[in-house]
């Protein structure tokens, strides 16, 4: 093979691919469609020529018929009047277009076979197009859908090799930082804010809550009696508390003062 054969074959090769791969189904279907309309109409046509033949032979060849008969009673005439000599030129003409009766009469036989043929033909062609229109509808149904199934499974395959789920895994991973950072701020901004109020007045409920806690058990008989003199762990208890109530008290003289 040449090399300017291969390049063609090449070109052609491509060139068919190109167009294989341009082609849209539904497209493609309605002009198979369009196509067929036109065949049918051209058929059709053509049938209707064919019957318009048939019906030409068919009254040629009754017109020979008639003459034919039309000459045969000329004859009978002449004989009758005598004249032998015009009979017999009257048979001659009569033999004439009884041989044009036989040349018409296999021409309308052989076109009416033809357009019986035409006729069964065009019934054939009309029911395949309804077929086909049927079809074409089911057909581009299922071009949609295999294009549609095509386009998930490509979004799907996309979604799968790019980076679009860790970007969110990371996102979700900053912001939970974000929120930690967050809370964390907060809870070092209220410690060292410098106003304990709350906190004394928490810690002498505390005190308040333990005490009425340990009174409640001795009164159910639960609670051991302490190890140490009520007398000494009174006085070290009320202490405490005295203690807590006079910072307290300090705290909120304070912030009056300033205010």
């Amino acid at each position: 093979m040449s090399i300017f054969n291969r390049i063609g074959t090449l070109l052609r090769s491509n060139v068919n691919a190109m167009i294989t791969e341009a082609e849209d189904p539904e497209k493609m279907l309605n002009q198979s469609l369009i196509e067929m309309q036109q065949q049918l109409i051209e058929a059709k046509n053509q049938v209707a020529l064919s019957i318009a033949d048939e019906k030409r032979l068919a009254k040629q060849l009754e017109n020979e018929k008639a003459q034919s008969e039309e000459w045969e009673r000329k004859a009978m005439l002449a004989v009758k009047a005598g004249n032998d000599e015009l009979a017999k030129e009257a048979l001659m003409r009569k033999q004439e277009h009884d041989k044009l009766e036989r040349g018409f009469q296999e021409q309308w036989q052989g076109q009416k076979a033809a357009v019986e043929q035409l006729k069964s033909a065009l019934t054939s062609l009309s029911a395949k197009i309804e077929d086909a229109k049927r079809k074409k509808n089911l057909l581009i149904a299922r071009a949609k859908r295999a294009e549609a199934q095509k386009t998930i499974a490509n979004t799907m395959t996309g979604m799968s090799e790019n980076a679009a789920f860790d970007t969110m895994g990371r996102m979700e991973e900053k912001i939970d930082k974000m929120e930690a950072e967050a809370k964390a701020t907060y809870e070092m901004a209220s410690e060292f804010s410098g106003d304990t109020l709350k906190d004394k007045f928490a810690a002498l409920e505390t005190v308040e809550a333990g005490d009425a806690l340990a009174a409640l058990k001795a009164k159910m008989g639960l609670a051991a009696a302490p190890a140490i003199p009520a007398a000494t762990a009174q006085p070290a208890e009320a202490a405490k508390t005295q203690q807590v109530v006079a910072e307290v008290a300090a705290t909120v003289g304070s912030k009056s003062n300033s205010n």
